[in-house]
Protein backbone atom coordinates (compact mmCIF):
# COMPACT_ATOMS: atom_id res chain seq x y z
CA UNK A 1 0.00 0.00 0.00
CA UNK A 2 1.40 3.37 -0.99
CA UNK A 3 1.19 5.83 1.93
CA UNK A 4 -0.97 8.86 1.28
CA UNK A 5 -0.19 12.36 2.61
CA UNK A 6 -3.13 12.12 4.98
CA UNK A 7 -1.92 8.76 6.34
CA UNK A 8 1.59 10.09 6.89
CA UNK A 9 0.20 13.14 8.68
CA UNK A 10 -1.97 10.93 10.87
CA UNK A 11 1.08 8.83 11.82
CA UNK A 12 3.09 11.93 12.67
CA UNK A 13 0.21 13.34 14.74
CA UNK A 14 -0.17 10.10 16.68
CA UNK A 15 3.56 9.84 17.30
CA UNK A 16 3.52 13.40 18.61
CA UNK A 17 0.64 12.74 21.01
CA UNK A 18 2.14 9.45 22.18
CA UNK A 19 -0.62 7.13 20.99
CA UNK A 20 1.70 5.33 18.54
CA UNK A 21 4.97 3.74 19.70
CA UNK A 22 7.87 3.49 17.23
CA UNK A 23 9.52 0.07 17.00
CA UNK A 24 12.92 0.47 15.32
CA UNK A 25 14.85 -2.29 13.60
CA UNK A 26 18.38 -2.37 12.21
CA UNK A 27 17.09 -1.19 8.84
CA UNK A 28 16.62 2.38 10.06
CA UNK A 29 20.41 2.75 9.91
CA UNK A 30 20.11 2.81 6.13
CA UNK A 31 19.22 6.49 6.63
CA UNK A 32 22.56 7.18 8.35
CA UNK A 33 25.11 8.41 5.78
CA UNK A 34 28.31 6.33 5.84
CA UNK A 35 26.94 4.37 8.77
CA UNK A 36 29.90 3.15 10.85
CA UNK A 37 28.19 0.03 12.20
CA UNK A 38 26.56 -3.03 10.59
CA UNK A 39 22.87 -2.55 9.76
CA UNK A 40 21.71 -6.16 9.49
CA UNK A 41 22.18 -9.52 11.16
CA UNK A 42 23.90 -10.87 8.05
CA UNK A 43 26.47 -8.05 7.93
CA UNK A 44 27.20 -8.38 11.63
CA UNK A 45 27.66 -12.14 11.33
CA UNK A 46 30.11 -11.74 8.45
CA UNK A 47 32.15 -9.11 10.31
CA UNK A 48 32.35 -11.26 13.43
CA UNK A 49 33.35 -14.41 11.56
CA UNK A 50 36.09 -12.55 9.74
CA UNK A 51 37.80 -12.25 13.13
CA UNK A 52 37.03 -15.70 14.51
CA UNK A 53 36.80 -18.84 12.39
CA UNK A 54 33.47 -20.67 12.55
CA UNK A 55 32.06 -23.51 10.44
CA UNK A 56 31.20 -22.25 6.96
CA UNK A 57 27.49 -23.01 7.33
CA UNK A 58 27.31 -20.60 10.30
CA UNK A 59 29.06 -17.62 8.72
CA UNK A 60 25.87 -15.71 7.88
CA UNK A 61 23.76 -16.94 10.78
CA UNK A 62 24.27 -14.45 13.58
CA UNK A 63 22.92 -16.25 16.62
CA UNK A 64 24.48 -19.59 15.65
CA UNK A 65 27.86 -17.99 14.89
CA UNK A 66 27.71 -16.10 18.19
CA UNK A 67 26.94 -19.33 20.03
CA UNK A 68 29.92 -21.08 18.43
CA UNK A 69 32.19 -18.21 19.47
CA UNK A 70 30.78 -18.22 22.99
CA UNK A 71 31.23 -21.99 23.32
CA UNK A 72 34.73 -22.29 21.90
CA UNK A 73 36.29 -18.83 22.49
CA UNK A 74 34.51 -17.70 25.68
CA UNK A 75 31.76 -15.15 26.30
CA UNK A 76 34.33 -12.38 26.75
CA UNK A 77 35.48 -12.87 23.15
CA UNK A 78 31.92 -12.56 21.91
CA UNK A 79 31.32 -9.36 23.91
CA UNK A 80 34.63 -7.94 22.66
CA UNK A 81 33.65 -8.60 19.05
CA UNK A 82 30.26 -6.99 19.54
CA UNK A 83 31.88 -3.95 21.14
CA UNK A 84 34.37 -3.63 18.28
CA UNK A 85 31.56 -3.59 15.73
CA UNK A 86 29.41 -0.98 17.48
CA UNK A 87 31.73 1.20 19.56
CA UNK A 88 32.35 3.80 16.82
CA UNK A 89 29.23 5.70 17.86
CA UNK A 90 26.35 5.96 15.42
CA UNK A 91 25.20 9.42 14.36
CA UNK A 92 21.41 9.82 14.48
CA UNK A 93 19.41 9.89 11.29
CA UNK A 94 16.66 12.40 10.57
CA UNK A 95 14.19 9.83 11.88
CA UNK A 96 16.05 9.42 15.18
CA UNK A 97 16.15 13.19 15.62
CA UNK A 98 12.46 13.51 14.85
CA UNK A 99 11.55 10.93 17.48
CA UNK A 100 13.85 12.59 20.02
CA UNK A 101 12.06 15.89 19.45
CA UNK A 102 8.69 14.52 20.59
CA UNK A 103 8.33 15.23 24.34
CA UNK A 104 5.03 13.36 24.65
CA UNK A 105 6.37 10.11 23.18
CA UNK A 106 6.43 7.81 26.22
CA UNK A 107 8.21 4.79 24.75
CA UNK A 108 10.63 4.00 21.93
CA UNK A 109 11.51 0.37 21.21
CA UNK A 110 14.85 -0.15 19.45
CA UNK A 111 15.91 -3.71 18.61
CA UNK A 112 19.48 -3.26 17.42
CA UNK A 113 22.81 -2.82 19.18
CA UNK A 114 23.73 0.70 17.98
CA UNK A 115 23.51 3.90 20.02
CA UNK A 116 21.97 6.23 17.39
CA UNK A 117 18.74 6.74 19.35
CA UNK A 118 20.64 7.52 22.55
CA UNK A 119 22.75 10.04 20.65
CA UNK A 120 19.61 11.69 19.28
CA UNK A 121 18.25 12.03 22.81
CA UNK A 122 21.46 13.33 24.38
CA UNK A 123 20.32 16.97 24.44
CA UNK A 124 17.46 16.00 26.75
CA UNK A 125 17.67 15.02 30.41
CA UNK A 126 14.10 13.77 30.88
CA UNK A 127 14.66 10.27 29.50
CA UNK A 128 16.25 6.99 30.41
CA UNK A 129 16.56 3.51 29.06
CA UNK A 130 16.09 -0.11 29.97
CA UNK A 131 18.05 -2.88 28.28
CA UNK A 132 17.70 -6.63 28.09
CA UNK A 133 20.47 -8.55 29.88
CA UNK A 134 22.11 -11.86 29.01
CA UNK A 135 21.49 -14.55 31.60
CA UNK A 136 25.03 -15.84 31.09
CA UNK A 137 26.33 -12.58 32.58
CA UNK A 138 23.42 -11.44 34.77
CA UNK A 139 21.72 -14.63 35.89
CA UNK A 140 18.32 -13.94 37.41
CA UNK A 141 18.22 -10.31 36.28
CA UNK A 142 16.36 -9.76 33.03
CA UNK A 143 16.89 -6.06 32.40
CA UNK A 144 18.94 -3.07 33.53
CA UNK A 145 17.98 0.60 33.91
CA UNK A 146 20.17 3.58 32.92
CA UNK A 147 19.60 7.31 33.19
CA UNK A 148 20.20 9.90 30.46
CA UNK A 149 23.89 10.12 31.40
CA UNK A 150 24.32 6.35 31.12
CA UNK A 151 24.57 5.76 34.86
CA UNK A 152 22.88 2.69 36.38
CA UNK A 153 19.45 3.56 37.75
CA UNK A 154 16.51 1.81 39.35
CA UNK A 155 12.88 1.69 38.36
CA UNK A 156 12.01 4.43 40.85
CA UNK A 157 14.03 6.89 38.77
CA UNK A 158 11.66 6.40 35.83
CA UNK A 159 9.04 8.62 37.49
CA UNK A 160 11.07 11.62 36.30
CA UNK A 161 11.44 10.37 32.73
CA UNK A 162 9.14 11.60 29.96
CA UNK A 163 10.50 9.09 27.43
CA UNK A 164 11.69 5.53 27.98
CA UNK A 165 14.02 3.94 25.43
CA UNK A 166 13.64 0.16 25.50
CA UNK A 167 16.51 -1.88 24.03
CA UNK A 168 15.29 -5.48 24.49
CA UNK A 169 18.37 -7.15 22.97
CA UNK A 170 20.86 -4.78 24.58
CA UNK A 171 23.20 -2.12 23.24
CA UNK A 172 26.84 -1.13 23.06
CA UNK A 173 26.19 1.87 25.30
CA UNK A 174 26.50 2.33 28.15
CA UNK A 175 27.45 -1.15 29.38
CA UNK A 176 27.97 -3.61 26.49
CA UNK A 177 24.81 -5.61 27.10
CA UNK A 178 24.05 -8.08 24.32
CA UNK A 179 21.48 -10.76 23.64
CA UNK A 180 23.05 -12.27 20.55
CA UNK A 181 23.80 -15.99 20.92
CA UNK A 182 21.36 -18.89 20.65
CA UNK A 183 21.59 -19.47 24.40
CA UNK A 184 20.84 -15.80 25.11
CA UNK A 185 17.61 -16.09 23.18
CA UNK A 186 16.68 -19.51 24.55
CA UNK A 187 16.85 -18.16 28.11
CA UNK A 188 14.58 -15.23 27.22
CA UNK A 189 12.16 -17.18 25.06
CA UNK A 190 11.51 -19.74 27.79
CA UNK A 191 10.07 -16.92 29.90
CA UNK A 192 8.83 -14.37 27.41
CA UNK A 193 5.37 -15.87 26.96
CA UNK A 194 4.60 -14.99 30.59
CA UNK A 195 6.33 -11.63 30.01
CA UNK A 196 9.01 -12.04 32.71
CA UNK A 197 11.85 -10.54 30.60
CA UNK A 198 9.75 -7.49 29.62
CA UNK A 199 9.94 -4.65 32.16
CA UNK A 200 6.61 -3.93 33.90
CA UNK A 201 6.89 -0.26 32.91
CA UNK A 202 7.10 -1.25 29.23
CA UNK A 203 4.06 -3.45 29.72
CA UNK A 204 2.19 -0.51 31.26
CA UNK A 205 3.23 2.04 28.62
CA UNK A 206 2.16 -0.16 25.69
CA UNK A 207 -1.44 -0.54 26.90
CA UNK A 208 -3.96 1.20 24.67
CA UNK A 209 -1.32 2.18 22.13
CA UNK A 210 -0.41 1.03 18.64
CA UNK A 211 3.06 0.27 17.27
CA UNK A 212 4.74 1.60 14.13
CA UNK A 213 7.40 -0.77 12.77
CA UNK A 214 10.30 0.96 11.05
CA UNK A 215 13.36 -0.74 9.57
CA UNK A 216 12.17 -4.22 10.58
CA UNK A 217 12.48 -7.14 8.18
CA UNK A 218 11.01 -9.92 10.38
CA UNK A 219 12.72 -12.50 8.21
CA UNK A 220 13.44 -14.95 11.02
CA UNK A 221 11.41 -16.50 13.80
CA UNK A 222 13.30 -14.85 16.65
CA UNK A 223 12.52 -11.34 15.43
CA UNK A 224 8.86 -12.18 14.90
CA UNK A 225 8.52 -13.82 18.31
CA UNK A 226 10.15 -10.89 20.09
CA UNK A 227 7.91 -8.39 18.35
CA UNK A 228 4.74 -10.35 19.12
CA UNK A 229 5.59 -10.52 22.80
CA UNK A 230 6.67 -6.89 23.11
CA UNK A 231 3.43 -5.61 21.59
CA UNK A 232 1.29 -8.16 23.47
CA UNK A 233 -1.84 -6.69 25.02
CA UNK A 234 -1.12 -3.27 23.48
Amino acid sequence: MKPTPSLLQDIRTRLADGSVIPYLGAGVLAQVPDCPVPDSQEKLAVLMTEKVSVPHKLRKRLTAAAQFIENFKHRKTLVSLMHANFCAGTPPSTLHRLLASLPKLPLIVDVWYDDAMQNALEARTDWGQVQGLSQSEHFGTWFGWYDAAGNPADEAATEKWSTLLYKPIGCVAPADNYLVSDSDYVEVLTEIDIQTPIPPLVQALRRGRNFLFLGCRFDDQLQRTFARQIIKRS
